[in-house]
């Protein structure tokens, strides 16, 4: 019982920021992210502990609650690989990505194996992933609150796909390597909008709801669930099938906001000790793993929008350089998949939380913080609204 009051109890505060940060012009994301740093861990050292008698790991270990997250964790992972099937090649999108991607890859690389303690490749290369990633659900909300041209939103956008994409697709490839059947069985489910097709099944909520279904079931069964859903959606996109979402587009977002993000925050939080974990990881890697990320990567934004063409007269390269620094909800679902697969350690997972944090709040501190008052013009409902 003790257990299943704190998960409500959980709930309840992640809904009372997530308010409260509206009032004050927050983004949910950003209102959550500060919650689950700082609260959760404050909540869990001066109450859950000494007066409930409950560690990190008693609160997880329900299996009603895992399967929760299986369920959760594909409903954000899966709406943020929608993206895939909006991608649209474009040359000076390219030539932003490849450096935005490439500089910050190869500084955490060169972190992993030269500051952080020694770990197998597939860690090392994950937390040079981690440096490169940007947010697109996020991204998008702060263009639309700070109005962005409708070229240029789209353009940054497309770039945040292709990097996110790319990170995505090395890691599945990478991971699958070490165990073939997670990557051939993911690859064969992936086939299944093929064999629709082939028996012209052409509604589109068939493909998309049984897109969401594999998708829980091969992260609850610990498959490969980014090489799956990567080739599920391109699939899709080769057949010129819309996506769309299991249900009415307002309770999606409802159940995200107030389930799914903070289910998945919180379920990785309660699992660290914040004391231990600084000790365990020391200042100089903190340190790098906090200053690092944000400034390759916003050197490698810069260079690539040096390189493209301006998206409009008067655009600003360091402007566009923090708003495509932005990790948010992409980082944070890239990071449940390492901590849970054990690729990162508890320490590892909150100092790449904080520095998300604090990636994500850089453009608001710098003035980008206008209250949302455009609907979307695409149509598509905006994660995290």
């Amino acid at each position: 019982m003790s257990i299943v009051l704190f998960w409500l109890l959980a709930l309840l505060l992640f809904a009372l920021a997530t308010w409260l940060g509206q009032r004050l012009g927050l983004i949910p994301i950003v209102s959550q992210l500060l919650l689950a740093t700082f609260g959760i861990p404050l909540l869990m050292l001066v109450w859950i502990e000494p007066h409930w008698q409950l560690s990190g790991a008693q609160l997880v270990a329900p299996v009603w609650l895992h399967n929760l997250y299986s369920l959760g964790f594909a409903m954000l992972l899966g709406n943020i690989l929608s993206d895939v099937i909006e991608l649209r090649m474009d040359r000076q999108s390219l030539k932003i990505a490849l450096p935005s991607f490439c500089v910050p890859f190869v500084c955490g690389l060169a972190c992993a194996f030269w500051i952080l303690p020694t770990q197998p490749w597939l860690s090392s290369l994950a937390v040079g992933l981690v440096f490169a990633i940007t947010a697109i659900p996020v991204l998008y909300l702060y263009l639309l609150h700070i109005g962005y041209p409708p070229a240029a939103t789209r353009r940054l956008v497309q770039t945040a796909i292709l990097i996110d994409l790319t990170c995505w697709t090395i890691f599945g490839v990478a991971q699958g390597s070490l165990h073939l059947n997670s990557l051939l069985i993911p690859l064969l489910g992936a086939c299944l909008p093929l064999v629709f097709w082939v028996l012209r099944l052409r509604q589109p909520l068939l493909y998309s709801l049984s897109f969401f279904l594999l998708l829980v079931v091969a992260e609850h069964y610990k498959l490969n669930a980014l090489i799956f859903g990567i080739g599920y959606l391109f699939c899709m996109a080769r057949l010129k099938m819309p996506f769309l979402l299991p249900m009415r587009a307002g309770l999606f977002k409802c159940l995200q906001n107030y389930l799914a993000i903070p289910l998945i925050l919180t379920f990785g939080i309660v699992q660290i000790n914040i004391h231990s974990a600084v000790d365990s990881l020391g200042w100089l890697p903190l340190t790098a793993l906090l200053l690092l990320p944000i400034a390759s990567k916003v050197l490698g934004n810069w260079l690539g929008l040096r390189w493209a063409t301006p998206s409009f007269a008067g655009a600003s390269r360091w402007r566009e350089s923090l708003l495509l620094n932005i990790r948010g909800l992409s980082e944070i679902v890239f990071l449940n998949l390492l901590l849970q697969q054990q690729l990162i350690s508890p320490a590892l997972y909150f100092a790449l939380m904080l520095m998300g944090l604090i990636a994500t709040l850089m453009p608001a501190l710098a003035g980008m913080n206008r209250t949302l008052v455009n609907p979307s013009p695409t149509g598509k409902e905006p994660l995290c609204q």
